[in-house]
């Protein structure tokens, strides 16, 4: 089945057009990344997948859900974190997953929610401490944790790894592949990243966007063989010249 599909997406604001006419599918079960430069409409394609933004023409449907006329459906079954998305500093990491999980208490166990968080986190005796105390590695594994313990069966992750060292970041990669990979249920996890480097362990497909334009895609394997490219970054510079 397919968890995401979208079909000649257009977003304008005035006469930009910040997403020009894209598209894409998400399989289940695999992680899915849009990459390109900063500018380059991978936000607004999330924002709108995420029901954040209107549709200018085109369609995008989540797991049959339409992003246009079904809203409520889809916030039910995805997650979305933002790239500059933050935690409540005066609370702490138990307190604060707490508090997420309380808007899902009509249809899942709270308790159950918080302890697959924690878990997630991984932040050991430091979940009881205050999140204005946590590095910014610590509080990227908390709202990642927010973004995934809720079990979604899509997550849209916005530069999760942005502004992270090279330690943090792989520990981040390494929960979304986690999670990706490990959950019972049917899912799928949409990435946006400029990262063209870290998207080759990440992604098992990646669409490349320049300018709001999709100007190619594939599993980055076979796009480095095709285009005769070590790396992801090569493959881009190559295909937008």
């Amino acid at each position: 089945m397919v968890a995401l599909e979208v079909t000649n997406l257009v977003k304008t604001y005035g006469p930009l057009r910040a997403v020009n006419n894209i598209s894409f599918t998400v399989r289940e079960s695999e992680i899915f990344g849009l990459i390109g430069p900063n500018g380059a409409g991978k936000t607004t394609a999330l924002r709108i997948i995420s029901t954040l933004l209107k549709i200018t023409s085109g369609t995008a449907q989540v797991f049959g859900f339409d992003v246009a006329s079904q809203p409520k459906e889809i916030r039910k079954i995805i997650s979305y974190l933002p790239e500059d998305a933050g935690a409540y500093r005066n609370l702490t990491g138990r307190e604060y997953l707490k508090f997420i999980a309380t808007f899902f208490k009509r249809r899942k166990n709270i308790d159950k929610i918080i302890k697959k968080g924690i878990e997630i986190a991984d932040l050991k005796e430091r979940i009881n401490d205050k999140v204005e105390t946590y590095s910014k590695g610590m509080a990227r594994r908390l709202l990642i944790a927010r973004a995934l313990m809720i079990e979604p069966q899509l997550a849209i992750l916005d530069e999760p790894t942005s502004g992270l060292d090279v330690i943090n970041a792989q520990e981040i990669r390494g929960l979304i592949k986690q999670f990706a990979k490990s959950t019972e249920k049917d899912t799928a996890v949409l990435l946006s990243s400029h990262n063209m480097l870290e998207v080759e362990f990440l992604c098992d497909r990646i669409a490349l966007i320049n300018d709001g334009e999709i100007v190619e895609t594939g599993r980055p394997a076979q796009l480095m063989k095709k285009y005769k490219a070590n790396n992801i970054e090569e493959v881009f510079v190559k295909v937008v010249r």
